[in-house]
């Protein structure tokens, strides 16, 4: 089979999803934009923010980790 074919069923699938327009549901877009009243991401970091607090940023290559050790 040659590329034309593919290509025109490329072209197809494209100009189907270029033209293609589903009904909004611009309520629920703006319930998902706005966001709640609780935020999940500070409870989430409330919760890990005894590990993280632990946590070194630095990093220590192994000849460093050797000489540590010594």
């Amino acid at each position: 089979m040659g590329r034309g074919r593919q290509k025109a069923k490329h072209t197809k699938v494209a100009r189907e999803l270029k033209y293609f327009s589903p009904n909004t549901d611009y309520n629920a877009l703006e319930r998902e934009l706005t966001g709640s009243q609780h935020d999940d991401y500070s409870d989430e970091a409330s919760k890990w923010a005894e590990y993280a607090a632990e946590d070194d940023d630095t990093y220590v290559t192994g000849d460093e980790q050797r000489e540590q050790r010594a």
